[in-house]
């Protein structure tokens, strides 16, 4: 029996499903979101915010948290979850997306063009690459980053894997699969080598657009002994359509008892279109990333089968909400939300003001809690 996750109930009317998954630190009702903290923190917010949300699950990165504060710091902290005041469950990701995508911020540091060559350097012993801090140069094995993790002590652990570009040719997708592949294999070993046991160990589905490799590839994961399966390099450029036509292609692959990780993919419609293709876990930077840009997400109803009427998105900085006496969001947990006006919040991103930043996060933080929330409630009533 698979006591890490339990399906509890199935949709009839689409691919839709609920269920339980056990962590070391709490259980997670699916399909859930995980509000992103990648470097130990969601931005202006605190771990007490995030409790008060009752947010369920936090997503943070090794490779951040390897180059700053360090596996060192983490190590005598006791783990990530002591250093950073969080009781609740985290999931890492393994940095493989980040090393491949940061060179423009590894430039913008001024690093010389000598050093920005070997960042990304592949083989299939691992990835060598330069700090976007301060261009030192590392090196990541599949082992190595089950180590990290393994300090960083996240109840979720993902193996490291190769991401293409969008568009990819398809021998450079076919390579990039039999490299995620062979580093899965060597994640497993030193995984089970190491004798982890309260932290469960993902694999990444790759293989860019095309369906001969997303099916190659979910098939071999599928014969290795993971506690779950994520499918990666997806929602980077491609046409809604083709990710949906993934999804729908990997349905009689991918284990049924086992979570479905969608990475990165997180527009509320997105999320809705992949539950109903049986996608049990989500994260993405969208809803604290666009709060720091004065966009806020605002419920509309509970009939998120409705998605389109479900919400609406507003940018504060336009001035129609100067005048706007209305409460943030009159229903929130956050007692500041429900006591300031839009019209100050407006003011408060004219002039700048960290506070701005801070409300705005917590605010489409719980839609988003309310968005998967209203997600299981349909599930459940036959809805979705």
């Amino acid at each position: 029996m698979n006591n890490f996750f339990k399906l509890q109930f199935k949709s009839k009317k689409s691919k839709a499903r609920c269920g339980i998954l056990n962590t070391a630190h709490g259980c997670l009702a699916t399909p859930f979101f995980m509000t992103i903290a990648t470097r130990g923190v969601v931005k202006s917010v605190t771990t007490a915010d995030l409790q008060r949300l009752k947010i369920p699950i936090i997503l943070a990165n090794t490779y951040h948290l390897f180059l700053r504060p360090s596996l060192k710091i983490l190590k005598r902290a006791g783990g990530l979850h002591q250093f950073m005041n969080w009781s609740g469950p985290i999931l890492t990701d393994s940095g493989g997306f980040q090393i491949f995508s940061l060179d423009g911020e590894v430039k913008r540091k001024g690093i010389s063009q000598q050093e920005i060559k070997v960042d990304r350097l592949l083989t299939d012993q691992g990835v060598e690459f330069v700090s976007y801090l301060d261009g030192s140069k590392h090196f990541f094995s599949p082992a190595d980053v089950i180590r990290a993790q393994k300090i960083i002590g996240s109840d979720l652990m993902m193996v490291l894997d190769e991401c293409v570009a969008y568009p990819a040719s398809y021998e450079v997708a076919k390579k990039a699969v039999d490299r995620t592949l062979l580093w899965a294999e060597k994640s497993i070993k030193s995984y089970q080598a190491q004798k982890i046991v309260r932290q469960k160990l993902f694999g990444i589905v790759q293989g860019s657009t095309f369906s001969d490799l997303r099916l190659l590839c979910a098939r071999e994961l599928a014969k290795m002994n993971f506690a779950g399966l994520a499918i990666g390099g997806l929602a980077v450029g491609e046409k809604n359509e083709q990710m949906y036509q993934i999804l729908d292609e990997l349905q009689d692959v991918l284990p049924v008892d086992k979570p479905r990780y969608l990475m990165g993919v997180g527009y509320p419609d997105n999320i809705v279109a992949a539950v109903k293709r049986g996608v049990d876990m989500f994260d993405c930077v969208i809803p604290t990333r666009e709060a720091r840009h004065a966009r806020l997400y605002i419920r509309l109803n509970q009939r998120v089968s409705k998605i389109n009427n479900y919400y609406q998105t507003i940018n504060l900085n336009n001035a129609a909400w100067a005048l706007d006496k209305k409460p943030i969001n009159s229903k929130s947990v956050i007692p500041e939300l429900c006591q300031y006006s839009l019209s100050y919040l407006h003011h408060l991103f004219k002039i700048n003001d960290p506070l701005a930043l801070r409300l705005a996060t917590l605010h489409n933080i719980e839609f988003y809690y309310n968005l998967m929330n209203d997600i299981r409630v349909s599930i459940k009533k036959g809805d979705l």
